[in-house]
């Protein structure tokens, strides 16, 4: 499979982030940016959270036409997932999921299909990290990995879900039929 066009657009503090040996990579872990485009997920990307100086991104992220930009790469820690940074990638599928009302009870259906052209792209680098990370054996979704619920914003006596993402309509099968990556649950620790 020919390696896909990765557009370089490193974060501002990219190299504040912590350096780590990419042979440590074992995992995959996959996102939905639960935004509107890319160029909001840049902006998200681009909000410092921690005294380091740093953010919460993924390394790469796919846009609905295919286009795949990397934020971080592989060689550093992004924040993408509590408890898996050190061990994994974060790949960002660009899809609205259940944006602007994230944890409103009533707006948690996520019913934007990802497009051909993502998914197609997500194959293709999924490909490519295998054959750079050789410790690359498995794949989850942010929600298989981050089980947390939280209050409801419209009624604290309400919970739900912290992380969704990739969502209901995430095509497992297809994927795991077209690469060769296990997926993966917090139950099964790895």
């Amino acid at each position: 499979m020919p390696r896909p066009a990765i557009h370089l657009q490193p974060l501002p503090y990219v190299d504040a982030l912590a350096a780590r040996d990419p042979a440590a990579i074992d995992t995959v872990v996959l996102h939905c940016t639960e935004l509107p485009d890319l160029a909001t997920a840049r902006a998200y990307g681009e909000r410092v959270h921690y005294a380091s100086g740093t953010g919460n991104s993924g390394h790469y992220y796919i846009d609905r036409d295919g286009t795949v930009v990397e934020y971080v790469p592989v060689a550093r820690i992004a924040h993408h997932t509590r408890g898996w940074n050190p061990r994994s990638v974060g790949i960002e599928l660009v899809n609205t999921g259940r944006f602007p009302d994230w944890l409103d009870s009533r707006h948690q259906a996520m019913d934007e299909p990802y497009t051909e052209a993502q998914l197609l792209a997500l194959v293709a680098l999924l490909h490519d990290l295998r054959a750079r990370l050789p410790g690359l054996a498995q794949v989850a979704g942010h929600e298989d990995l981050d089980l947390d619920e939280v209050e409801a914003s419209d009624d604290p006596a309400l919970r739900v879900r912290r992380k969704r993402d990739p969502g209901p309509l995430f095509p497992w099968p297809a994927l795991l039929a077209a690469v060769p990556l296990q997926r993966i649950w917090a139950a099964s620790g790895g």
